[in-house]
């Protein structure tokens, strides 16, 4: 969908002062960039995982006498999820990346704002410990997803 790809390649950090101008300098404006950001990966992998069922599936589903409803449930849903958490993945290392970001520019907390501080105040020890404790922020969330999809995926081949 052309508009939707518009609106995924519209920088969310580049929208970031237009958030602050409309939401103020608070946790509004960076929750909000870090919605528009992550909601087109979660979106589009989504929208590629339900597109790609094995429509085979659907039709022996329906042969069966599933309804809509049930159809979604036992086999679009679970067909899809690998591709969703994929989504999930890359979001939760966009949402960390942007909210450092965030916080760098215009926060007076946080670990972003105590990297910036730290690197202007000369603290180099500070400054490494809070990047070290960021990237292990992200190995911790990218696990957890991990450990989340291989429970709810037994039955996929998570190699990748």
């Amino acid at each position: 969908d052309p508009i939707l790809q518009f609106f995924r390649q519209t920088s969310a950090l580049a929208l970031y002062p237009v958030f602050i101008l409309l939401l103020g300098l608070g946790e509004a404006s960076k929750v909000f960039v870090i919605f528009w950001a992550t909601l087109f990966p979660i979106l589009l992998a989504t929208i590629g995982g339900v597109k790609e069922v094995d429509r085979k599936l659907i039709e022996m589903a329906a042969t069966f006498g599933a309804s809509r409803t049930t159809i979604f449930r036992r086999v679009v849903l679970p067909a899809s999820v690998p591709s969703i958490f994929v989504g999930l993945r890359l979001s939760a290392t966009t949402a960390l990346l942007l909210l450092i970001a965030a916080e760098m520019i215009g926060a007076n907390k946080g670990l972003g704002f105590q990297v910036m501080n730290a690197q202007y105040n000369f603290q180099i020890p500070q400054m490494f410990a809070a990047i070290l404790l960021l990237a292990l922020l992200g190995l911790s969330a990218n696990a957890a997803l991990v450990t989340l999809q291989r429970r709810l995926c037994r039955w996929a081949d998570l190699s990748h």
